[in-house]
C-alpha cells in the first residue's frame, strides 16, 4: 500500500467527513498526480461519486484555474486541489464555498509534507485556534515585532479574524491542509517586516538570509530582495499596483510542526511563527483581486493585542 494512503484517508474521513452519497472532486495538475490519485482512491471508499480533475501547472500562487475546473468545484459537495500553485486565493474557490461546498486546498504540497503534515491530532490544534482567536478577534491593532528588525502594526477593521482547524464538516466551510492557522485581511498596515523562515522562490532561507519589506498605508512600497522586487514589478506591470497589497497577517497554531521544511504551505501552520503575505485577499475576508498571494513566514514573534501580548502555542 502506498505512504500516501493513510494520510489521504485521514483527508477525507478526519477533515472532510465524506458521506456516503456526497459528490467529491479532486483537482490536481501534472506535477501532483500522485496526491490527487490517493485523494481520489480514500473518497471512493466513502462514497460512489468521485472525480479527479487534472491540469498543467499554473504559473503563480492565486492564479484562477481553468473554468471547467471551476465549476466542477462549485457543482460538488466537498472538493479538495492538491496544486503545485494555491488555489486558496482565487474566485474558483470563494464561488465554490459561496455555493456550499466544503473543501480543503493543498497548495505547493509534497509527497513528504503530505505524509508528514496530515500525522497531527486536528481537535488539538482546533483548541489552539480557539484560543489564539480568543486573544486577538476584537482587538483594535495588532504589532508584530521581532529581534531581527520585524515592527509591523496591523488594523483589522471591519474586517474578520478567521481561523483554518483542518476540520471541514459544514456546508461552505474551508482549509487548508495541513492546517492551524488563526488570520486576517487586514484594512491597513504600517511598518517592516522581515522574512526569515519561508519564502517563495527561496524556500527555506538559509541561517543569515532575511527578506526586508517596508509597508506604509497596507501596501508594500519598498522590497529589499531584487528577485522578489523584480517578480512584483512584472506583476505590477501587467495587473497593476494591487500586486503590492498587504494581504494577510497569520498566525500559525500546528504544534505537530516542529521545524520548517521549506514549504510555505506547512511552516505557515508552525506554532511560534506568523506570516504575512502581499498581494491578493480577496477570497479572505478582504477587497483586492491580484494574480499573487505571496506568504513570508517569520520566526520567533512576539505579538501585541492593544498593547497585551499575545500567549502563542509553541511546538
Amino acid at each position: 500500500m502506498s505512504e500516501l494512503a493513510a494520510p489521504a484517508r485521514t483527508a477525507i474521513e478526519q477533515c472532510l467527513n465524506v458521506g456516503d452519497g456526497e459528490s467529491v472532486v479532486v483537482v490536481t495538475d501534472d506535477d501532483r498526480r500522485p496526491i490527487g490519485e490517493a485523494l481520489y482512491d480514500a473518497a471512493l471508499e466513502a462514497t460512489d461519486d468521485a472525480t479527479v480533475l487534472q491540469y498543467p501547472p499554473g504559473d503563480n500562487h492565486g492564479e484562477e484555474p481553468p473554468a471547467a475546473v471551476a465549476a466542477a468545484m462549485e457543482a460538488a459537495d466537498v472538493f479538495l486541489a492538491p496544486t503545485s500553485k494555491s488555489l486558496s486565493h482565487t474566485r474558483a474557490r470563494s464561488a465554490a464555498t459561496e455555493a456550499g461546498a466544503r473543501g480543503a486546498t493543498l497548495p505547493g504540497i509534497t509527497e513528504d509534507v503530505f505524509v508528514t503534515g496530515l500525522d497531527a491530532d486536528y481537535a488539538q490544534i482546533a483548541a489552539h485556534c480557539e484560543a489564539v482567536l480568543d486573544q486577538v478577534a476584537d482587538a483594535d491593532e495588532v504589532r508584530v515585532t521581532t529581534d531581527l528588525g520585524t515592527d509591523i502594526t496591523f488594523e483589522a477593521g471591519e474586517r474578520e479574524w478567521r481561523s483554518d482547524t483542518g476540520m471541514v464538516h459544514d456546508d461552505g466551510d474551508f482549509s487548508n491542509l495541513p492546517a492551524g492557522e488563526v488570520f486576517v485581511a487586514p484594512e491597513t498596515a504600517n511598518g517592516r517586516f522581515v522574512v526569515d523562515g519561508t519564502m517563495m522562490p527561496y524556500e527555506r532561507l538559509d541561517d543569515d538570509q532575511t527578506l526586508a519589506f517596508e509597508v506604509e498605508d497596507g501596501r508594500v512600497t519598498d522590497i529589499a530582495d531584487a528577485q522578489i522586487r523584480e517578480q512584483f514589478a512584472d506583476l505590477a506591470a501587467e495587473a497593476g499596483d494591487a500586486v503590492y497589497n498587504l494581504a494577510e497577517l497569520g498566525i500559525g497554531t500546528n504544534v505537530a510542526v516542529t521545524e520548517l521544511v521549506g514549504s510555505v504551505l506547512l511552516d505557515e501552520k508552525a506554532a511560534g511563527t506568523v506570516h504575512i503575505a502581499i498581494g491578493d485577499n480577496a477570497g479572505i475576508g478582504g477587497d483586492t483581486d491580484a494574480p499573487i498571494h505571496s506568504d513570508g513566514v517569520i520566526r520567533d514573534p512576539t505579538v501585541y493585542a492593544d498593547g497585551e501580548e499575545v500567549e502563542l502555542p509553541r511546538p
